[in-house]
């Protein structure tokens, strides 16, 4: 079976993204309590247990705050980078695995690529995963879009890109100006043109599915990111928005005959 993806919520509140092939499915990131992602994996079909393991981009509480605690419950293993382990206290986990270098590894039979991404956090980590012919990617948290970056996303049969804020509405927004320059810098968050040119430049015809994510309910609104992002993802041939409360559905890749 080819990917399938979905997701608990996407946002400044909590974050985490369902990846599975065939038996198994792993879990990027998890920023919600444990009751919290239990109720959400039920609504998706799911329960922790069927977890093979719990991958983390970085630090910060909206991606790691229910690892640790869902990693005991649960006897997960935990995937992430050296940096991002020291930064924060995750507690006793059962399993660790170190991403060095951020050289592929395989769970199960889903290969995993780490992406080194600039982001305000101490070794931050998007991801690529291949499984039987089709390949998804996973890009949000990062405010550059990097030539290493670039290079990595541009035969993915699905996409998760992060639109985070108009820059308009961040300047004008309630946030002060030091975190104002902090969403907006160079190691912030992609704006909704950021996301728009990065599409241009690698293609959207491919794209089987393309899920608008990590949207600011604050600095940004459904309405600018469809209009910013309209011609660059005309191509794809699904387009949809995730959501802080609901994530979004289950998505299935299909094999190429």
């Amino acid at each position: 079976m080819a990917i399938r993806f979905a997701s608990l919520g996407s946002g400044s509140k909590g974050n985490g993204t369902l990846v599975a092939s065939g038996d198994h499915c792993l879990l990027v990131d998890c920023g919600f309590t444990i009751k919290e992602t239990e109720r959400r994996m039920a609504r998706l079909g799911l329960s922790p247990a069927e977890l093979s393991a719990i991958l983390v981009t970085h630090e910060h509480s909206d991606h790691m705050a229910g690892v640790g605690p869902l990693a005991r419950k649960y006897q997960l293993p935990v995937y992430l980078t050296p940096g991002t382990l020291r930064a924060r206290d995750f507690g006793a986990l059962p399993s660790v695995h170190l991403i060095e270098g951020h050289q592929p590894f395989t769970v199960g039979h889903i290969q995993v690529t780490p992406v080194a991404v600039p982001h305000d956090a101490r070794e931050a980590a998007q991801f690529v995963f291949r499984s039987r012919g089709s390949c998804l990617g996973l890009l949000t948290d990062l405010g550059t879009i990097t030539p290493h970056v670039e290079s990595h996303y541009g035969d993915c049969d699905a996409l998760v890109l992060e639109a985070n804020h108009d820059p308009m509405m961040l300047a004008q927004g309630p946030y002060p100006p030091s975190l104002k320059r902090r969403v907006g810098g160079a190691y912030g968050h992609l704006s909704n043109q950021q996301a728009a040119g990065f599409l241009q430049r690698v293609g959207s015809q491919r794209l089987q599915h393309l899920v608008v994510a990590h949207i600011s309910e604050k600095n940004n609104s459904l309405e600018l990111a469809r209009t910013a992002l309209a011609e660059a993802a005309a191509q794809a041939a699904n387009c949809i928005f995730a959501c802080q409360q609901e994530g979004f559905d289950w998505l299935q890749i299909q094999k190429a005959e």
